[in-house]
C-alpha cells in the first residue's frame, strides 16, 4: 500500500466536521435574511412610498387617490418645490449655515481635544463633564435665553448667529468623543516628534489629526445630519422666511401646499438627498470610526 492512499485520522475526522459546520452557517445566514429582509421592507416602504407620490401629478391623486398606483410619471411637483415653494434658496441657505458651522465645530473641537489629552491642565477632568453636562440640558428650556442673548448681541434673524449656535451646543459633544479617541493614541508617538523639534501645533496638524481622520469623518457625518435638519433653532433664531434653511421652509410649504401631496413628497426627498449623499459618501469612514472608537 502507497503512503498516499493512506490519509491521516485527523484529516478524516475533520472533513465531516468541516462539512458539518458549512450547513450550520448556512442556516443561521437563513434565519438572519429571514429576520432583515422583511424588516428592511418595512423601513424602506414609507420613503417608497413618498417617491410614488412625488412623481405623480396632481390631477392623478385626485382623481384616483393618494394610495393608487400611478398612471403616469410626473416631475410637476419637484418643479413647483423648487420654484415657488422655494426649496432651493432654502436648500442653499442650509448649506450656508452647515458648512461653516460642521466646519468649525469639529476644528475648535478637535483643538480643545488635544489640549485636553496631551497637557496636565489643572481641572480638565471637570472641564469634560462640564461640556458634557451642558448637552444633557433639554433645548426647550434654553430657547428664551437664546433669543435673547442674540438679540443682545445683533445676530437676531441673522445666519452668523444660527452658526454660532450650532457650534456652541456642539463643540462639548464633538470635544468629548474626540478626546477619548485621541487619549487612546499612543504617547511614544507624539512624545517623539516632540523630541524630534516638533512644536505643539506641528505634532496636532501632522501627527493627531491625520490619526483621527476616521472619527472625524464619522463626528462630520453626524454633526451634518443635525445642523441640516434643525428645526427648533432655527425658528428660535431667524423670522424672515427668505432666510430659512431647508426644515423651516418645508414646514412653511405645508402649509401653503397642505391639499398638493406630490409637491411636499417632492420637497421633502429634495431636503433629504443632501445628508443621505454626506452618509454614503463617509459610509466607510464613520463605521470605521465607530468601531475604532468602541474598540479602543
Amino acid at each position: 500500500m502507497s503512503l498516499s492512499t493512506v490519509a491521516p485520522a485527523g484529516a478524516a475526522e475533520a472533513a465531516p466536521a468541516r462539512a458539518g459546520a458549512r450547513p450550520a452557517r448556512r442556516r443561521r445566514g437563513w434565519g438572519f435574511h429571514a429576520v432583515m429582509v422583511p424588516l428592511t421592507l418595512l423601513w424602506i416602504t414609507p420613503m417608497l412610498f413618498v417617491l410614488v407620490v412625488a412623481l405623480r401629478s396632481f390631477d392623478d391623486i385626485t382623481g384616483h387617490g393618494l394610495s393608487a398606483l400611478p398612471r403616469s410619471v410626473s416631475f410637476s411637483g419637484f418643479r413647483t418645490a423648487v420654484g415657488e415653494g422655494n426649496m432651493a434658496r432654502a436648500l442653499v441657505t442650509s448649506l450656508k449655515v452647515t458648512v461653516p458651522a460642521v466646519v468649525l465645530t469639529l476644528l475648535l473641537a478637535s483643538m480643545a481635544a488635544f489640549a485636553l489629552s496631551r497637557y496636565a491642565i489643572p481641572g480638565r477632568r471637570a472641564i469634560l463633564l462640564t461640556m458634557l453636562a451642558g448637552n444633557l440640558l433639554p433645548p426647550q428650556i434654553l430657547l428664551i435665553p437664546v433669543a435673547r442673548i442674540t438679540e443682545s448681541l445683533g445676530v437676531y434673524d441673522n445666519l452668523v448667529g444660527l452658526v454660532a449656535i450650532h457650534i456652541g451646543f456642539g463643540l462639548g459633544f464633538y470635544t468629548f468623543v474626540l478626546h477619548g479617541f485621541m487619549r487612546s493614541i499612543p504617547s511614544e508617538i507624539t512624545d517623539a516628534a516632540t523630541v524630534d523639534g516638533a512644536r505643539p501645533f506641528q505634532v496636532y496638524a501632522r501627527i493627531i489629526m491625520p490619526l483621527c481622520r476616521p472619527s472625524l469623518a464619522a463626528l462630520g457625518a453626524l454633526a451634518t445630519t443635525w445642523i441640516f435638519n434643525d428645526l427648533i433653532w432655527a425658528l428660535t433664531v431667524l423670522r424672515t422666511e427668505a432666510r430659512f434653511p431647508v426644515t423651516p421652509a418645508l414646514l412653511n410649504l405645508q402649509g401653503g401646499y397642505v391639499s398638493n401631496w406630490n409637491v411636499v413628497a417632492a420637497a421633502s426627498i429634495l431636503a433629504a438627498i443632501p445628508t443621505a449623499l454626506v452618509f454614503f459618501a463617509f459610509q466607510r469612514h464613520f463605521v470605521s470610526g465607530l468601531l475604532m472608537g468602541a474598540s479602543k
